[in-house]
């Protein structure tokens, strides 16, 4: 796989792998799992929060007047 870049973000890919002490092709596999990872969480702590939403409507409802 080849990875383009514009010389903006090649720099920054070289200031993250810099100060991880990690090669290039190092910091941007960690950086895709992190990304992967927070979106998958985020999504998840979506999920949840609209299914708490939803079960406890009435009681928030009331809490709220």
């Amino acid at each position: 796989m080849t990875l383009r870049l514009s010389d903006e973000d090649e720099k920054a890919l070289a200031l993250l792998a810099n100060a991880d002490g990690v090669s290039k092709q190092e910091a941007t596999v960690r950086a895709i799992r992190e990304a992967a990872a927070r979106r998958v969480h985020g999504d998840l702590v979506a999920d949840l929060s609209a299914r708490a939403r939803a079960r406890y409507a009435e009681v928030l409802d009331r809490l709220g007047q």
